[in-house]
């Protein structure tokens, strides 16, 4: 088991829920992305989500498209994130979770970025465009370089197939809990908790749910049901807003802060 099983064991052993913030690396540039992972880490952070930009986003609602384009237009890549967290990793305990798409990672090479994610000291790819029958090799390399290639569910997921990657992920299931694209919305998904009651009834691995979280209630309810909860866009939207990096980070945490507390069991 990794640092990514070894965290939401040991939560599950508490009665607590994860909580998995998801950033742009580089958004507005690495030195804010520097300076935020930690204060997450402080504030609540179970699991970091780091997003690789990317040009074409496709999962992405508005939100995260312009986080990307902010971020390579600061010049942010691959091989900067990955220096960043492996300066970051003796200072940070926290898993951290890079997420992205195919030929961001592919182009490095289906054995060479597995290896080199391992190196930086990442724990675990969320890669969106690239289902496990379509590059085998590539999650082979992976779970042999000890990084989790954490896949993803939805609604509209045959059961069939369900139940094909619940056993097939690492660390965890992320369960995308509405069709459409990233962004905040105002309620809860419909169906969730008998969507989430059939993963449970084909595995008993850990399940992360995102898309559209954007209150600490809202986490707190989504939790009841699941593991952890992935709030992305709503973080994103306060960094973005931030008129100093001072500000980003604070925003930051504080937001994080009070996410976490309802998945402690303590008042939303």
């Amino acid at each position: 088991m990794g640092r990514i099983g070894d965290r939401l064991a040991a939560l599950r052993a508490r009665g607590e829920k994860a909580l998995v913030p998801f950033v742009t690396a580089g958004d507005p540039d690495l030195g804010v992305t520097e300076a935020l992972l930690p204060a997450l880490a402080e504030a609540g952070a179970d699991v970091i989500e780091l997003g690789v930009p990317w040009s074409d986003p496709s999962a992405e609602g508005p939100t995260i498209q312009r986080a990307s384009e902010r971020a390579l237009r600061a010049g942010t890549t691959l091989r900067r994130i990955l220096g960043l967290v492996k300066a970051l990793r003796p200072k940070l305990d926290v898993p951290i979770v890079l997420m992205g798409y195919a030929n961001s990672f592919l182009t490095m090479g289906e054995r060479h970025f597995p290896e080199a994610a391992r190196e930086a000291g990442v724990d675990g790819v969320i890669t969106v465009d690239c289902p496990p029958e379509e590059e085998p090799g590539y999650y082979d390399a992976l779970e042999a370089c000890g990084v989790d290639g954490i896949l993803l569910a939805a609604p509209t997921t045959t059961p069939e197939r369900l139940a094909m990657l619940a056993r097939r992920t690492r660390g965890f299931l992320y369960y995308v809990s509405l069709t459409g694209v990233t962004g905040a919305r105002s309620g809860l998904p419909p169906r969730l908790e008998e969507n989430l009651a059939r993963i449970r009834a084909v595995s008993s691995v850990p399940v992360c749910v995102g898309f559209g979280i954007s209150t600490a209630a809202q986490a707190a309810a989504i939790a009841r049901h699941a593991d952890g909860v992935v709030v992305g866009s709503a973080l994103v939207e306060r960094i973005a807003r931030a008129k100093s990096r001072e500000e980003a980070v604070t925003e930051a945490a504080s937001f994080v802060a009070a996410l976490k507390a309802p998945l402690r069991g303590e008042p939303a």
